[in-house]
């Protein structure tokens, strides 16, 4: 097939390692492979699509320009241009990027999450009952670990005010604070559609940093490196007894289905002291480096990089067939 990957381009010109990464796999597939960075003129974007004709797009745009929710406008456009791509549709990231929304469909499907309460910019709260301290609060429609750091975790009034306004003033979002679940935390990739497969857990070991640290994965932990959260936090297979194993499986397929999920996802989760599993985050079309952990979880199943991203479009061909 003619694959275009789409991918953000910085200003700088620069593009993120997984594009080539993506492209060198799709291209060991024996399809012949363009790479196209999203401009932020919609109307440079068509031409572009239009020029390289592809059968399929591969998407890994995840903002247009300064807009983080780009992405919702880019499934948009490809929609209406009749083109087939990979992963979730407009509908489907909306409902997977307001945190608070994704909640109340999983609630629907009685999957257990952390109870919360969301601090709009320009609205009262809302909340779904009392919550107790300490509370974990991030930006409702953010990804990336965006917002996300040490003062982020809270144990008092104070505190959550403090951090409800500095989201609203630095992300320009509404704020989510949630119960902090102390406990272990694993994610689970899945891949496919009519039956899609959960791949061994991943569970993030938070036992480098220092003590008193909140046990959180934030966005310095995940993108600067050389800083204490950084080599404080590794991702490993999970060494987990069978029946915990299926429980994550259970759980992880369970969300990815209620939150329409398509072709491929991370599910984040802790598992408490009492062995009630909690979902945190249903991350779709998820970041794909090929040391990041959705890869280090199809390694771990057998399945190498080049047939992962195969098994990506081939999820993508037969769902749009």
């Amino acid at each position: 097939m003619r694959i275009t990957v789409l991918s953000n381009v910085d200003e700088d010109g620069t593009r993120d390692p997984v594009v080539p990464q993506v492209a060198s796999a799709l291209r060991r597939g024996k399809h012949t492979v363009s790479v196209f960075g999203a401009p932020p003129d919609v109307r440079k974007l068509v031409t572009g699509l239009a020029r390289r004709k592809p059968d399929l797009v591969f998407n890994l745009v995840e903002e247009l320009g300064d807009n983080p929710a780009g992405n919702i406008a880019v499934c948009g456009l490809l929609d209406l241009l009749g083109l087939r791509y990979t992963g979730c549709g407009a509908g489907e990231f909306y409902l997977g990027q307001d945190k608070a929304l994704a909640k109340k469909l999983l609630a629907f499907e009685n999957i257990l999450f952390p109870n919360f309460a969301v601090f709009g910019r320009d609205k009262a709260m809302e909340t779904g009952g009392n919550l107790r301290m300490p509370l974990f609060v991030k930006p409702v429609a953010m990804d990336s670990s965006i917002g996300i750091g040490k003062r982020s975790l809270v144990r008092d009034a104070g505190e959550l005010m403090k951090q409800v306004a500095a989201i609203h003033a630095e992300c320009d979002d509404d704020a989510l604070a949630e119960e902090y679940i102390e406990g272990r935390e694993f994610y689970v990739a899945v891949i496919g559609n009519g039956e899609p497969l959960a791949l061994p857990p991943i569970e993030v070991d938070f036992s480098g940093l220092p003590e008193g640290a909140p046990r959180v994965y934030d966005r310095k932990a995940k993108w600067e490196p050389g800083s204490a959260e950084h080599s404080g936090v590794k991702a490993v297979i999970a060494d987990i007894p069978d029946e915990l194993r299926a429980r994550l499986h259970k759980v992880s397929l369970d969300a990815y289905r209620a939150l329409r999920v398509r072709d491929y996802g991370r599910v984040d989760l802790r598992v408490a002291d009492t062995g009630d599993i909690y979902v945190l985050e249903v991350n779709a079309s998820c970041y794909l480096e090929k040391n990041d952990e959705f890869a280090m979880a199809a390694r771990a199943a057998g399945i190498k990089y080049h047939e992962l991203i195969g098994r990506i479009v081939d999820s993508a061909q037969a769902r749009t067939r």
